[in-house]
Order: structure tokens, then C-alpha cells, then sequence
């Protein structure tokens, strides 16, 4: 889009906008893939402004851990986190050492650049539910996650739209 598309877009969004009433707030986090076929409010029944949700590249729960924290200790949400990785996953199409050698490709003769992507993990997915069930292993043993916060896990089927829990723990935190 142009930016006088997003610019009319804005307008037309603006005109019959209602701020989200913080009321309705569901004290829940929602990380899920940037896939643009993952819509968690319309697919778990969510309005606008109900739960905060994050995204990244694979639903990743350790990227998404700085927002995490943001969201527990500094907004104050104590309640769910809901991990959601789907099928036909572009990261389970892609290994780490494959995307450091696009990146490498694309900036030829950059050092600075090789150096700095080969420290990145890009979070292969190898098996959906095992990667779900690692990302809820990984924040129920967190000590940055708030003790007792209740993590699930689940896989969405870009297919049929359904969900189906993987996982469910407790976090020890710290």
C-alpha cells in the first residue's frame, strides 16, 4: 500500500472508530505467528482490545519474552498466556542456518551483517505440538514469567480454522 492508501484507510477506520473499553479486558497474553492468516480475535471469538496479543516469526515464546514482561510487570496482566503456532508454518519451511545464508546472500560482503545474523536464532519448527510444547516448557521455567500464571498451548489449522490444546502448565517462576 501507497502511503495515501494507508493515509484513506485511516480516514475511513477513524470515522467510525470506538476507543476499546478497557472494561472488557480479558488479563490474558496471546502469542501467535505474523502469519496474516492468523486472526486470534475473530478466531477465538475476541473483541478489539480484549488481550494483548503478540506476534513474531513462528509464535516464538522466547522472542516474544520481552513483551511478555512488559505486559506482566509494567501494564500489570497476570492472567493467561496462550501460545498458538499453526500449521503449514513458514518456520517449520526454513532452518536458522538457511535464513542466515539469505540474509548473507542478500548483503554480500558485509561482515557486519554475517556477524550479527549468525547470532540470531530463527526458531526452526521441526514438529508443531513439540514446538508448542517447548515454548510452554520454556515460560512455565522462566523466572522472568510471573509464578503461577497459567500457560497453554495450542496449534491452529490454517485448513479448517480450528484449534486443539497441545499443552497446559503452571509457571515456577522465579
Amino acid at each position: 500500500m501507497s502511503t495515501e492508501e494507508f493515509l484513506q484507510a485511516n480516514e475511513q477506520y477513524a470515522a467510525n472508530f470506538n476507543k476499546p473499553d478497557r472494561s472488557l479486558f480479558k488479563n490474558m497474553i496471546i502469542v501467535t505467528c505474523m502469519d496474516p492468516r492468523l486472526n486470534p480475535y475473530e478466531q477465538l471469538g475476541l473483541k478489539f482490545g480484549e488481550a494483548i496479543h503478540i506476534r513474531n516469526a513462528g509464535g516464538s515464546a522466547k522472542e516474544a519474552l520481552r513483551s511478555i514482561m512488559v505486559a506482566q510487570h509494567f501494564i500489570g496482566v497476570n492472567g493467561t498466556i496462550s501460545i498458538f503456532h499453526h500449521k503449514d508454518c513458514g518456520m517449520s519451511r526454513v532452518t536458522t542456518s538457511q535464513m542466515r545464508d539469505l540474509v548473507k546472500k542478500a548483503t554480500p560482503g558485509r561482515d557486519d551483517v554475517a556477524a550479527e545474523v549468525d547470532t540470531i536464532d530463527f526458531h526452526h519448527i521441526v514438529h508443531i505440538e513439540g514446538s508448542v510444547k517447548a515454548d510452554v516448557k520454556f515460560l512455565t521455567e522462566s523466572p522472568l514469567v510471573l509464578k503461577g500464571t497459567k500457560i497453554t498451548g495450542w496449534v491452529y489449522d490454517v485448513d479448517t480454522g480450528k484449534i486443539s490444546k497441545v499443552d497446559e502448565a503452571i509457571a515456577v517462576g522465579a
